[in-house]
């Protein structure tokens, strides 16, 4: 059984919903032990930025999508940030969450060929 986990979020201004949820999930498998990494690409790229996160609240019985995030962060979960996605959106890397990193799709593709299961919203 691998002991790391993926979760790709491919939304967040387009569907807050799907952005949360991919938290709450990701939050699951960190608090499960796993080695967590959310990558974000698409319209996910958002959750990246502090602007953005602070407009997402989904109410009950959901946390903040800034709060999901900073307890990922604070419990040790890697958060990947497509860079041609961030460069098509004028999001540069100084714009990112604290705990978010720009990435490529080799960073995913290493991830997953390591034998990582992985879940997308």
């Amino acid at each position: 059984m691998s002991n790391t986990f993926c979760v790709t979020i491919t939304h967040c201004k387009t569907d807050p919903d799907k952005a949360t949820l991919g938290f709450v999930v990701a939050n699951a498998a960190q608090g499960s032990e796993k080695d967590t990494m959310v990558f974000l690409s698409s319209d996910g790229v958002w959750c990246a930025v502090p602007e953005e996160i602070a407009k997402v609240d989904e109410g009950a019985p959901f946390a903040p999508l800034k709060d999901l995030i900073e307890k990922f962060v604070k419990a040790g979960g890697k958060i990947y940030v497509c860079t041609p996605c961030m460069k098509k959106r004028g999001i540069g890397e100084d714009n990112l969450v604290e705990g978010a990193t720009p990435a490529g799709g080799a960073a995913l593709v290493e991830w997953l060929s390591a034998g990582s299961p992985a879940v997308a919203y």
